[in-house]
């Protein structure tokens, strides 16, 4: 029996791929002073930069309610359906809680905790579509997607530590340390939760330090959804990355996935950051 997928915009799964891939992508609300806009909905990613690098402070997102998580499983049971809802990190946002707590009177739906967001959730979703596009069930699906989460990696590099410093992620003194000697973060998700594992000079060795993470962390399994992330208004900085990094995909070009990244991310990211997000090999 065919079942529904649910997720959110943390994801970075633009409504356009949601339509084509048959899944429901709820949207987290993004608050620029007393506006709010609903992500990817009525504020695309674009238009979010353009107003990041405009604004004085850091947006304020907020998690999507249990009512409206409430409203999708019960047009799902209403239509006789199983709905398989897939959150982004509890570490980082109540939207694991919420759903579950939608979820209690409804037997039919399983929430899942993806421990990830951004282009490293949109992998695991795109695992679930494929699984149910091959006629497994809810429950199969779910049992699979569990079973990897474990293998689900993103890396990144930002270009710029303004924003985590807007955002009250880093010290101005550190910030300012940074910007000199052109620091480049380089952050993976481990755990739940964004952790720094290098910091590098310049995007020459920030891409070099890209690399050797994705090596270090066991290899990719192209056999599984590959993804690649920018932020800001051009690709030009991820192109050089794929370009500096063409033995890693040897083979498999067509497997890289891009898409532009929103919010979540593009908060204390700012424009310029790049991400990749793969299945370690078994």
């Amino acid at each position: 029996m065919s079942f529904r997928i649910v997720t959110d915009s943390a994801s970075d799964i633009s409504q356009e791929m949601a339509a084509q891939w048959d899944i429901k992508v709820l949207p987290l609300k993004i608050r620029f002073g007393n506006t709010e806009y609903l992500d990817g909905v009525d504020l695309t990613n674009q238009q979010f930069f353009e107003k990041l690098v405009e604004s004085d402070t850091i947006p304020k997102t907020s998690q999507i309610p249990p009512l409206e998580y409430e409203e999708v499983f019960c047009a799902a049971e209403a239509a006789g359906e199983e709905v398989l809802c897939l959150c982004l990190s509890s570490g980082v946002s109540g939207c694991f809680q919420s759903a579950c707590i939608a979820a209690e009177d409804h037997p039919g739906v399983t929430v899942i905790d993806t421990r990830q967001f951004c282009i490293s959730e949109l992998v695991i979703v795109e695992y679930a579509v494929e699984c149910r596009r091959q006629g497994l069930s809810c429950a199969e699906t779910a049992e699979n997607i569990r079973s990897v989460l474990d293998r689900v990696h993103v890396i990144a590099m930002f270009d710029t530590l303004e924003y985590l410093k807007l955002g009250g992620r880093l010290s101005s003194a550190g910030a300012l340390a940074g910007a000199l000697l052109s620091l480049k973060p380089v952050l993976t998700i481990d755990e739940g939760v964004v952790r720094v594992i290098g910091k590098a000079r310049g995007s020459r060795s920030g891409n070099n330090l890209l690399r050797e993470s994705v090596e270090k962390m066991g290899g990719i399994d192209f056999s599984m959804p590959v993804c690649l992330g920018y932020t800001g208004f051009s690709d030009e900085l991820l192109k050089k990355y794929v370009d500096d990094s063409a033995y890693l995909y040897e083979g498999y070009e067509d497997h890289l996935k891009t898409v532009s990244v929103g919010a979540c991310i593009g908060t204390y990211a700012g424009p310029g950051a790049i991400a990749f997000a793969f299945f370690t090999q078994i």
